[in-house]
């Protein structure tokens, strides 16, 4: 189950399932509304703030780079 604590697995699953996002035009409500579709995501949506957004994002950036680096 992902959850709003493990940033670095929802910037993955966020991956793919949205493989071609455009990350420096993602707000943070959309990028809300994408992790609350991931069919494992089982957390209180109510719990979430923009710092947990933010942390999200920041992961998802970070795979994003690596993962264009190899």
């Amino acid at each position: 189950m992902l959850d709003w604590e493990s940033s670095h697995a929802l910037a993955r699953a966020l991956m793919d399932a949205h493989p071609d996002a455009d990350l420096d035009t993602l707000g943070l409500e959309q990028l809300n509304a994408w992790i609350l579709e991931l069919p494992d995501f089982g957390d209180d949506p109510h719990l979430v703030n923009d710092d947990i957004l933010t942390d999200v994002l920041r992961d998802w950036y970070e795979e994003v780079t690596l993962d264009g680096a190899n």
